[in-house]
């Protein structure tokens, strides 16, 4: 990891929080599915909604919000901004 940023889950920020994606916890057919909703490593995403329960997601990339499940979420490892 390089520059300043802590790492963390996706599942981890909180409402309204930003990063950038450092690196995808799976295989081709996950990086498949998030690469055509367009999140891949190297792109700046904004998490919209809070968690209560281990439910969906909803992140912005690219001022297009799109929602994936918990577990997906959970393999996406961001370095937020401090």
């Amino acid at each position: 990891m390089t520059g300043m940023g802590k790492l963390a889950s996706l599942v981890d920020l909180e409402a309204g929080e930003s990063g950038v994606v450092e690196y995808i916890q799976g295989g081709y057919g996950l990086h498949g599915c998030l690469n055509a909703l367009g999140i891949v490593v190297g792109k700046r995403i904004t998490k919209v909604t809070p968690i209560l329960i281990q439910g969906p997601v909803s992140v912005d990339v690219e001022n297009v919000q799109v929602t994936i499940g918990f577990g997906m979420a959970s393999r996406i490892m961001v370095k937020i901004d401090i």
